[in-house]
């Protein structure tokens, strides 16, 4: 065959495959930002939302922000930013080009690496188009799995270019890519196992079990082991000390065990019959079945000896299922990152061994029944396509869900039992729509899920708020700071309560418990200052009026709220200031203009005074209480003038 048809496939089979992946997630750069997550990782993020500067790049490499260090991804939410502002849109769009890049170079690559075309094709159309993927792509949250894929099968590029022809620079570039990808997600310190299994297959640097071979290609790992232990620590204390690690004694190790067991088979089986797929699977914890991950365990010990015994004569079975088992370990759950007890982004590049075995094993198994006869074989090609076409249409389906919260949430909880995060959440948004009795129901049924949920009693809590139940929700808001005292959303929504309700001492030491747990929060200093004034104790709420103020420079209330607190100690002039910073940007605030008119009239400034008062009749000339000011200082200004 010559090599020019050859290449005319080649591109063919990658225009089918963007063309496949356009078909099934186009609607995206219409959908919203989704509240799961994307509100720590964009809406609500100040970092992000500066755009790429000194500050926020240096901001990427040393927080550890929502439990996670992975700067790149940080940065690649900053360029959005900057790109495409607020507008969701673009954010999907890069998500969606990454995924279109990640099946190119994951079909380039294969294809190089083994000589095949028609199998490599394959393999990268189910990743291209497998429902179980579209969580990375169609969530905006999902930046650090596609972002990190991609600097994945870079690496694997290079390394390939690498082992054709071992050169330094080439060495040390693999290094570079490695390292790039760790810092897009830590998922990738499985990449020297990967590797290993490179050389097995199909690089056959492994001839047989050879120790002194395979010592040496493990030593030439080194450098990429030590970077994934080091980083692996950074992760592991990151997550920890953010919260994100669930304690061993919520999930002991035995029942951590037997839902990783449990979700090593579930993630095969969504992978055979991608159906009812969550953004959340919520954890059995000590209700995991001890006979399910007994029989998963025996299968995929059957699985493993059935590999072990043919990987001699077919290497592709091997490199492939360890590809699956290794690659999943950091995110099975052994240790427990968060509630949940799965999620479909960590088949993002896992799957992909599965899919070699697959891709490899169909034609091998079927070889001497397809070469009997050619319509066999175009049975086996018709085969093929129905099961691409399925998944395409399967993929479509899964993408729509994803157009907002609420047809998010809603489609959780119809596939899953027992969801009380996506119940909570869920209840957030009728809130906001008003449908308070429906959202008090469902917090209801959170809590009788998981009666010790601090999130749970809080969200009640503030559905009872809406519905006036202001009693009943300080009820709540003490549940759930009884069962997480630190608890920062809780402390804040019993202070304004109790504020609400006129008991002003106590919700200045809830306002003070907030502050101790997030030093840097302007909402908590903010209040404790309004509610010091409305104690009268000026004076010590000068303070926090600075602090809030500080942390939110164009807190335009804060403001307003400092020169009244300032005028209450006789510092006229700094309130003066503060009042003149609002009406600068509320030009028609009513009581900011009578304010000034007092403070001015205070220093002796008639004249000031009668234009601050005329500016606020001009807004709201009916306003008897301005008129009779206004006289009163045009009397004065009179008197004085005829003295």
């Amino acid at each position: 065959m010559s090599k020019q048809p050859y290449k005319y496939r080649f591109v063919l089979i990658c225009v089918f495959l963007i063309a496949a992946i356009v078909a099934v997630y186009w609607r995206v750069y219409s959908y919203d930002f989704v509240r799961y997550d994307d509100g720590k990782y964009v809406t609500a993020n100040t970092n992000i939302q500066s755009g790429l500067n000194g500050k926020s790049f240096s901001w990427a490499f040393t927080t550890g922000y929502f439990g996670n260090w992975n700067p790149l991804t940080w940065l690649s939410y900053m360029l959005d930013w900057q790109l495409f502002g607020s507008n969701p849109g673009g954010f999907h769009l890069t998500n969606l080009i990454f995924h279109i890049i990640n099946t190119l170079l994951l079909f380039l690559v294969l294809k190089r690496m083994t000589g095949v075309l028609w199998q490599s094709a394959f393999v990268a159309a189910l990743f291209a188009l497998h429902p179980l993927h579209v969580e990375a792509v169609a969530w905006v949250s999902g930046r650090k799995d596609v972002l990190s894929t991609f600097f994945w099968l870079l690496t694997m590029a290079v390394y390939m270019w690498y082992v054709k022809q071992p050169r330094v620079y080439r060495y040390l570039l693999v290094l570079l890519f490695f390292m790039m990808g760790i810092m897009a997600k830590p998922m990738l310190v499985t990449l020297p196992f990967v590797f290993l299994l490179l050389d097995y297959w199909p690089f056959d640097r492994i001839k047989r079990v050879d120790w002194k071979t395979i010592s040496q290609l493990i030593l030439e790992k080194i450098p990429f082991i030590i970077l994934a232990v080091v980083f692996s620590v950074i992760a592991f204390f990151t997550q920890r000390n953010a919260g994100a690690i669930t304690e061993f004694n919520d999930f002991g190790l035995r029942f951590r065990l037997y839902n990783a067991l449990i979700s090593y088979v579930k993630y095969m089986e969504k992978m055979f019959w991608p159906s009812r797929l969550s953004v959340y699977y919520p954890h059995p914890g000590e209700n995991v079945s001890i006979l399910y991950a007994l029989i998963s365990a025996v299968l995929l010990l059957a699985i493993t000896i059935f590999v072990l015994r043919l990987a001699k004569n077919h290497r592709y079975l091997f490199t492939g299922w360890f590809w699956y088992l290794g690659t999943l370990l950091p995110v099975i759950g052994l240790v427990q990152v968060g509630p949940h007890a799965m999620a479909d982004r960590y088949s993002y590049i896992t799957l992909t061994g599965l899919f070699i075995i697959i891709a490899w094993g169909l034609p091998e198994l079927l070889g001497k029944w397809v070469s009997a006869s050619p319509q066999r074989k175009i049975v086996l090609w018709e085969f093929s396509l129905i099961v691409i076409f399925a998944l395409t249409v399967c993929a479509y389906i899964q993408t729509q869900y994803w157009k907002n919260s609420m047809s998010l949430f809603e489609h959780s909880l119809r596939v899953t039992e027992n969801n009380y995060l996506m119940i909570d959440n869920y209840a957030s948004i009728l809130v906001e729509q008003g449908r308070l009795d429906e959202a008090i129901g469902w917090c209801k049924e959170s809590l009788r899920i998981n009666p010790d949920s601090a999130v749970g009693h809080n969200n009640l809590g503030g559905a009872l708020l809406q519905a006036g139940r202001v009693r009943q929700a300080i009820d709540c808001f003490r549940s759930a700071i009884k069962c997480n005292p630190d608890f920062l959303q809780a402390n804040l929504n019993l202070a304004d309560s109790l504020e609400k309700q006129g008991n002003f001492e106590e919700a200045v030491s809830y306002y003070k418990q907030a502050i101790r747990i997030a030093p840097d929060n302007a909402q908590a200093f903010l209040g404790l200052a309004i509610t010091l004034t409305k104690l009268q104790k000026f004076d010590q709420a000068i303070e926090p009026f600075d602090k809030a103020i500080k942390l939110e420079p164009a807190n335009i209330s804060a403001r307003g709220y400092r020169g009244m607190a300032l005028a209450a100690i006789g510092k006229i002039d700094e309130a003066i200031e503060d009042i003149r910073f609002v009406l600068n940007a509320r030009p028609d605030d009513v009581q900011m203009h009578r304010n000034l008119g007092i403070f001015l009239e205070r220093k002796g400034d008639i004249a000031g005074a009668i234009e601050s008062y005329r500016a606020a009749l001009r807004i709201d000339p009916d306003n008897e209480n301005l008129r009779q000011l206004l006289e009163d200082d045009l009397k004065k200004q009179e008197s004085t003038a005829g003295k």
